[in-house]
């Protein structure tokens, strides 16, 4: 058993991209779901696929390369963790590489990215940032 299944989603892309893995598998939750779901919409997957087996399912996920090979993501940095939750308002969201990078936030309207948020207005637990 896990304690945080987000970290582990996390490891488990960091070790792929590090592979230059074509694609990894993890146990499929509806907050890892979410999670990269907007990683893809950022452009940082190229696709997730969710994939019914006996227990809970699994989801597929089709990591993104550059036209050399070069790795689309770089850093996957888990900033609330089960002993220390951090929460942001709207105002406090953190640009991560002045903009070049993502930040995760799970809020009161559900997963979404920093540029979202601060369109949306809101705040939530910073769950990780993304370069």
């Amino acid at each position: 058993m896990w304690t945080d299944p987000i970290a582990d989603l996390l490891t488990r892309l960091r070790n792929a991209t590090a592979n230059r893995a074509a694609t990894v598998k993890v146990p499929r939750s509806k907050v890892k779901l979410a999670i990269c779901k907007v990683l893809m919409e950022e452009g940082y997957l190229s696709a997730v696929e969710s994939i019914d087996d006996a227990n809970q399912g699994f989801l597929r996920l089709t990591l993104k390369y550059g036209p050399r090979g070069e790795r689309v993501l770089n850093a996957l940095d888990r900033k609330s963790k089960v002993g220390c939750r951090w929460y942001v308002g709207s105002d406090e969201i953190p640009q991560v590489l002045n903009g070049l990078g993502i930040a995760v936030l799970s809020t009161s309207r559900g997963v979404m990215s920093d540029r979202q948020c601060r369109e949306a207005n809101v705040g939530g637990e910073l769950i990780c940032t993304v370069h």
